[in-house]
């Protein structure tokens, strides 16, 4: 493997929502550039926010030792701060400024030759912007939503999805004890991949996802035909970017100065109460909400976050820049961030996991 000489220093930030993870990439990536390649690394504190104001701090083994188990990142994150349309914290209505030029005086003041992006959509995208301004920059694809393009998975889904069906699993007991529609809120914005692979995991009756359109109607029917038939309890598993039968998303808050704009969340008390009005069986909802995101990783995230943590440093050393790592099939491959940007990876409607959650009589609301 013929290896990049002019790197010498390298950089790390975790940008976005927390994700279980983090740490062990961060960890892969500055053990494996600090054994394999000898460089120095730098830990970007608060994901662009720090690289904005220049906050950063040395990375020794020992920094990064007994993290591959710990959730969150000791990095810091921020889902708020934007290079290109950065507000300051606590500034209130002033308008976005393009600190970009900033951001690129830091890391060549600091002496950073490579920065490694571990994020989402959001922070890849960012990353791909940077990389057209001359910074060399690798991306790690993080998000518990699965829905980064370019990639079979990303890790924190794994995690989250073991946190869905346990969830699932919990609320089946008090289901059939109660006979009631137990109706669970997933998080996933737009992407369906949370509800489903979770929603299947526990036995989930109904998966409603955004990218099948439901009709409440037959969720009604599903709910009270299972009743008919003896099965007097339901288990809905919705995503939180499910809309309502008018169309509308269901909006917690509104937040501007943010990648995602909208803080999808409420799609499963409103469906709780539509079924409870219009059935026999009363209905409850529950809203998982940042459970999802938090606590120890699975073993597969660790393994699968130490891959990616690796490969990137490699795909660095071996001079590429602008790119993604992303497993397809067994294999860690690079994918240009063009093809990452600004994308989003959805649930197709006929997909295999789809027809096999049918072929065992899981209802999608819309046959």
């Amino acid at each position: 493997m013929a290896t990049d000489t002019r790197i010498r220093r390298i950089g790390v930030l975790t940008g976005g929502g927390d994700c279980p993870g983090l740490n062990a990439v961060i960890r892969a990536v500055v053990k494996t550039g600090i054994f394999e390649f000898g460089l120095e690394a730098f830990g970007i504190l608060d994901g662009y926010d720090g690289l904005v104001r220049n906050r950063m701090i040395p990375l020794t083994e020992s920094d990064v030792s007994g993290i591959l188990t710990v959730g969150g990142t000791i990095l810091g994150s921020s889902n708020t701060a934007h290079p290109f349309k950065y507000v300051a914290q606590g500034a209130g209505g002033s308008e976005p400024q393009d600190l970009s030029d900033r951001c690129v005086e830091n890391l060549r003041n600091a002496g950073i030759d490579v920065l490694f992006c571990i994020g989402g959509d959001g922070t890849l995208s960012i990353a791909h912007d940077l990389a057209a301004k001359g910074i060399r920059v690798v991306g790690v694809p993080k998000t518990i939503d699965n829905d980064i393009c370019g990639t079979d998975v990303t890790f924190g889904f794994d995690t989250a999805v073991h946190i869905v069906a346990e969830a699932v699993d919990r609320l089946h007991t008090t289901a059939m004890s109660h006979h009631r529609a137990m109706v669970l809120e997933t998080m996933g914005r737009h992407a369906g991949w949370l509800a489903l692979v979770g929603g299947m995991a526990g036995g989930g009756d109904i998966i409603l996802i955004p990218e099948i359109a439901y009709r409440m109607e037959r969720v009604f029917e599903v709910v009270e035909d299972r009743a008919r038939r003896g099965k007097r309890f339901s288990i809905i598993v919705v995503a939180e970017g499910v809309r309502l039968p008018g169309g509308e998303y269901v909006i917690r808050q509104e937040v501007a100065d943010t990648h995602h704009k909208m803080r999808l969340g409420g799609i499963g008390v409103w469906m709780a109460h539509e079924i409870d009005a219009a059935t026999a069986t009363e209905s409850r909802a529950v809203v998982l909400g940042h459970m999802q995101r938090g606590g120890t990783p699975t073993a597969c995230d660790r393994v699968l976050a130490t891959q990616f943590g690796h490969a990137a440093l490699v795909e660095a050393m071996e001079g590429h820049t602008d790119v993604m790592v992303g497993r397809k099939g067994t294999r860690i491959v690079p994918v240009p961030l063009s093809h990452v940007a600004n994308r989003q990876r959805l649930v197709e409607p006929d997909s295999q996991i789809v027809r096999a959650a049918r072929a065992v009589g899981t209802s999608f609301g819309d046959e």
